[in-house]
């Protein structure tokens, strides 16, 4: 049993007890965002930090028109 730390840049997302480590290129999960293992740095027999980059969420912009309409 390994304790797997992931994170995205330096910023600690998920800690999770697994049977084994993910290999790099691995497609992972976290809060429901896609991302992908880009490396996996073992601390010690115990203990894994992967580093993972997980998909920018894109927030959509409302027109002018939009924006004046009464919200109900």
């Amino acid at each position: 049993m390994v304790v797997v730390h992931y994170l995205e840049k330096n910023v600690e997302l998920l800690n999770q007890l697994h049977n084994s480590a993910p290999a790099v290129g691995d497609p992972v999960t976290i809060k429901g965002r896609k991302g992908k293992v880009l490396s996996v740095k073992e601390i010690n027999d115990k203990h894994v930090h992967v580093q993972v980059e997980l998909e920018v969420v894109k927030k959509t912009q409302l027109t002018a028109i939009e924006q004046k309409k009464k919200k109900r």
